[in-house]
């Protein structure tokens, strides 16, 4: 009897992305929050503050983890609004966890 592998493949296929949130998302704990639910889903990346008020994250972990994630950040923590999220080409060198930067 053979054993058939029953993941989906939305579980081991690598997705990588960006993405630009605007909004109230400086000054809330947002790059914090975004490095611990990048942390629960086992995803890979960085989030920093932009100057323009904006912040950048890269991401990078299953597809169906990262399509997770991004829905995450729409509402973000309680204190944030985000009312514009982009999404852009992801850095091509992200480290093996995920990362604030400053």
């Amino acid at each position: 009897m053979m054993c058939e592998d029953a993941r989906d493949p939305a579980d081991t296929a690598d997705a990588r992305t960006g993405f630009i949130l605007r909004g109230r998302v400086q000054g809330v704990g947002f790059r914090w929050w975004t490095r611990e639910a990048a942390g629960l889903l086992g995803l890979r990346g960085t989030v920093r503050n932009r100057a323009d008020g904006s912040v950048e994250v890269h991401v990078a972990g299953s597809a169906r983890r990262v399509r997770q994630f991004a829905a995450m950040l729409r509402s973000g923590p309680p204190p944030a609004r985000v009312d514009r999220v982009e999404e852009i080409p992801c850095d091509p060198a992200l480290p093996p966890d995920f990362q604030v930067l400053f």
